[in-house]
C-alpha cells in the first residue's frame, strides 16, 4: 500500500466520508448501499460506487502535462477514498491510441469518445504559442473535437476546461456570452472569440466551468469533487495530496 492509499483508507475510515462507501482494509466502513440516488433539477445523482461520478478528461497531442495531469491525480484519488463513487478515465476523440504530450509525455489512451457515458468532461490545453506544432490550435483546424463536444451538450453533463483548453470550447461555441476564464496569456483570445471573460482561478457557470492556467486544474478538480459529491471529499483529498486550493471560485 503506498502512501496515498495509506492516508485515503485512514481519512475515509475515521470520518465515514460517504454513506455507503466501500473502503479496503476499513473494518468498520458501512456496506454499499444498493438504492439509487434521487436525481437533482439539473439531473444530476448522488455519486455512489454503485453509480459513480464519470469524468472523462480528453487527450490530444500537445496536450500540457500538468492540465491532464492534475486533474486525473485529483478525480482518482477521490475515486479511492470514496470506495468508487468517482471514475476517471482518458478519452481520444479518434478512439483508442498512443498520444504524445507537449514535452514528449506518451499516454496510452484506452477509451474512444463516449460523452453520453461521462457526467463531466475536462479539456485540457496546450499548444497556444505554437500555432504550426501539436496542440489546441491543431484541434481547432482539424474541427473534430469542437463539433464533437459541441454535440455532446446535454442535460446533466458540465463540460469543463483548464488553461487554454477553453479556446477549444470557444470554437465549439459553448463560451459565447457566458462566464468562463483561460490562462492569462490568452484571455484576449477568449474574449476576442465572444466568452465574457472574468479574472478567477475557476468560473462556475452551471454546466460550465472553465479554470485558468495550469496549475489550476488542481481547483477545478477540487471544486468539482466539493460540487459533485461532497466537500469532507474534497478537504481530504487536500490533505492527502497536501495541497490546499486558492484563488476565486466564481459562481453565477
Amino acid at each position: 500500500m503506498d502512501r496515498r492509499d495509506m492516508l485515503g483508507v485512514a481519512t475515509v475510515a475515521g470520518a465515514g466520508l460517504l454513506a455507503g462507501a466501500v473502503v479496503p482494509g476499513a473494518a468498520s466502513a458501512a456496506p454499499a448501499s444498493t438504492a439509487t440516488a434521487p436525481a437533482s433539477a439539473a439531473g444530476w445523482r448522488e455519486p455512489t460506487p454503485e453509480h459513480p461520478l464519470r469524468v472523462q478528461i480528453v487527450m490530444f497531442d500537445g496536450a500540457e502535462e500538468q492540465d491532464f495531469i492534475g486533474p486525473y491525480e485529483v478525480f482518482s484519488l477521490a475515486g479511492g477514498m470514496s470506495g468508487g463513487a468517482v471514475q476517471t478515465t482518458y478519452v481520444n476523440v479518434d478512439g483508442p491510441r498512443m498520444v504524445t504530450a507537449a514535452f514528449g509525455t506518451k499516454v496510452a489512451v484506452e477509451h474512444g469518445w463516449s460523452p453520453r457515458a461521462a457526467d463531466i468532461i475536462v479539456v485540457p490545453g496546450g499548444g497556444f504559442r505554437r500555432p504550426d506544432g501539436p496542440g489546441i490550435w491543431s484541434e481547432i483546424n482539424r474541427g473534430v473535437l469542437p463539433r464533437a463536444l459541441a454535440d455532446a451538450r446535454r442535460r446533466g453533463l458540465i463540460i469543463s476546461s483548464l488553461c487554454t483548453g477553453a479556446i477549444i470550447l470557444a470554437a465549439a461555441g459553448l463560451t459565447t456570452g457566458r462566464p468562463c476564464t483561460t490562462h492569462n496569456g490568452a484571455k484576449a483570445e477568449l474574449t476576442a472569440r465572444g466568452g465574457v471573460v472574468k479574472n478567477a482561478r475557476v468560473v462556475d457557470d452551471g454546466d460550465l466551468v472553465t479554470a485558468a492556467g495550469i496549475t489550476s486544474g488542481l481547483e477545478l478538480a477540487l471544486h468539482l469533487v466539493r460540487r459533485r459529491v461532497s466537500a469532507d471529499l474534497a478537504v481530504r483529498a487536500e490533505e492527502v495530496l497536501e495541497y490546499q486550493a486558492r484563488g476565486t471560485v466564481w459562481t453565477a
